[in-house]
């Protein structure tokens, strides 16, 4: 069955896993946070498994602690200091990334899609010179909702002035993927990323790729699709 997707005019991209490798500098950054409060570190394979749901989630998860609780804020705010003046310390495009964009950047509105904080995530467009390449940003923070909820989508489709039916929702997790088929979109799993791949494929994407250097081909084919 063809997905039920308008024309398409924008693509939206999940950040941590999708866009950039960034889990080792999330992962030093926890780290450094867990250590600061007289916690010991963990396995950067163990912290990367956490990441996807936000800052809050992550360190709450990471010291075994409820999201609620007040030595988590402190946690957060010990990681997120970190982690803004180290974002791009190991942090780098992934594969077919910049493909991808250059590809995509003339035909279609691009927007960011993450549950990261807003501070941490122009930290690393900025600092990878990808800010200007986006007409929408919508982080974790600008939100009561995070992805999964189809909230920010939502609110991606609105920053780019296209109904939710014309857009595509790109990621490496199963947030993106739901939050997507929950506001209207069409979906785009990419392997390889953060994310596992079981919990990916488990949130059914219309479309599995193995690297964002596809992603444009996909994008081209749907749209010849759509126009039939």
């Amino acid at each position: 069955m063809k997905p039920s997707v308008e024309s398409l005019r924008a693509v939206v991209f999940d950040l941590d896993g999708t866009l950039v490798d960034s889990h080792r500098d999330i992962a030093e950054a926890a780290n450094h946070a867990l250590v600061g409060a007289g916690l010991s570190a963990l396995p950067h394979a163990e912290l990367a498994s956490y990441i996807g749901d936000g800052a809050p989630l992550l360190m709450a998860r990471a010291a075994r602690l409820d999201v609620a609780d007040e030595r988590t804020r402190a946690l957060v705010a010990s990681f997120l200091d970190y982690y803004a003046d180290h974002a791009l310390d190991f942090t780098s495009l992934m594969p077919g990334a910049a493909l991808a964009l250059d590809t995509l950047g003339g035909p279609y509105a691009l927007g960011v899609c993450t549950n990261k904080p807003r501070r941490t995530t122009l930290a690393v467009l900025r600092g990878l010179g990808l800010e200007p390449r986006f007409k929408g940003v919508v982080a974790g923070d600008d939100l009561p909702q995070k992805k999964p909820h189809p909230a920010m989508v939502l609110e991606a489709a609105r920053l780019l002035e296209v109904p939710p039916t014309q857009l595509v929702m790109v990621g490496d997790g199963p947030q993106d993927v739901l939050s997507g088929k929950a506001a209207g979109a069409y979906t785009v799993g990419v392997r390889g990323g953060i994310q596992a791949f079981e919990r990916l494929a488990a949130a059914e994407p219309d479309v599995m790729i193995d690297s964002l250097a596809e992603l444009p081909g996909v994008i081209s084919q749907l749209a010849r699709d759509t126009r039939r």
